[in-house]
């Protein structure tokens, strides 16, 4: 693809626009030029990103986003350098969390390599859910797609505003929005596919997060979760989260616990999820490596929780025409 950099914080503004039909995130209306005529909401446009958090729900989640960026910066998030943006999922060139970004590399090649291929050098609108610093949405753009980034966090190192990293290497920005999950600024059914890329878990209501990501896809789209962790146990979820909880108060000071995200998968909500949405997953199993796959038996054979699995869990709006077709 050819290079481009914005010339302008008003060119990428109009661009973040241009792709996708709005809908106010707070009353629901159609809004044109970000402005909604019933309750006066406006969605803001700064530094090529659209702030589509009404002033209540950016104070719900104000604390969270400290917390998050807080944590992120003393892990060693982010880089000044294109290159460390560039190399991702395949390398961490920080040499910080390289093991994580093995475990990503695996997954984003299942991803494309049997979800998202029929998509692919098709032009289809995807979106990114919890984009971080949109390293998915580049090598969307890159296989031919179109796609938009939302995230709470829009800072320079690690959220949405990372994005300037990718602009030079694309035809035009990726559009980005500041949105929560469960109000996205985005009119029906328009969506090809919706990806939680290692986000899902920060829902605090999954049911109301997937009716919202489901409204938004158009027929016979999909929603795919990615990276979140899967336990075959409930205990194993809730020994996980009160686990991290000690190490993140010893290591960063706190808990980061100010949000209540579900932070896990078990069969049990996921079939929850089926039977009140009407949905049915296909489950695809990227595969990590030996050492990955014998950590279930390692653990039990030395008497410690199950360690977490990760699975890619993709799920049809059209859950009966998918199942005649089985």
């Amino acid at each position: 693809m050819g290079k481009h950099r914005c010339s302008s914080n008003a060119s990428c503004d109009r661009a973040a626009g241009a792709v996708v039909r709005l809908r106010c995130p707070r009353c629901e209306a159609d809004v044109e030029e970000l402005a909604c005529s019933l309750c006066a909401f406006r969605m803001e446009l700064q530094n090529g990103i659209i702030h589509a958090l009404p002033p209540e729900r950016n104070a719900h989640y104000a604390r969270f986003i400290e917390e998050y960026e807080h944590i992120r910066a003393a892990e060693g998030r982010g880089s000044r350098s294109d290159d460390f943006y560039l190399a991702l999922p395949y390398k961490d060139l920080s040499g910080r969390n390289s093991e994580q970004w093995k475990i990503r590399s695996r997954t984003y090649d299942c991803l494309i390599g049997h979800v998202l291929k029929p998509l692919l050098h098709q032009g289809a609108l995807i979106l990114d859910v919890g984009a971080g610093n949109c390293w998915l949405s580049f090598r969307l753009a890159r296989q031919g797609c179109m796609p938009v980034a939302v995230d709470l966090v829009t800072n320079e190192n690690d959220g949405l505003g990372a994005s300037t990293h990718y602009h030079q290497h694309l035809s035009a920005p990726i559009p980005r929005f500041q949105a929560e999950a469960v109000h996205l600024p985005f009119q029906d059914e328009q969506f090809d596919a919706i990806v939680f890329n290692a986000s899902f878990h920060y829902s605090e209501d999954y049911a109301a997060t997937m009716r919202e990501a489901l409204r938004c896809l158009a027929p016979r789209g999909m929603v795919i979760l990615c990276d979140t962790p899967w336990y075959a146990r409930e205990e194993s979820g809730q020994r996980m989260i009160a686990e991290r909880r000690v190490a993140f108060r010893q290591r960063f000071g706190t808990a980061s616990d100010s949000m209540k995200s579900l932070e896990y998968l078990t069969n049990a909500r996921l079939r929850r999820l089926e039977e009140e949405l009407s949905v049915y997953w296909t489950i695809h199993r990227p595969w990590y490596g030996w050492k990955w796959a014998l950590r279930p038996w390692m653990a039990k054979l030395q008497g410690q929780r199950e360690p977490s699995r990760f699975r890619i869990y993709v799920a049809r709006k059209d859950a009966s025409f998918y199942r005649s077709c089985r």
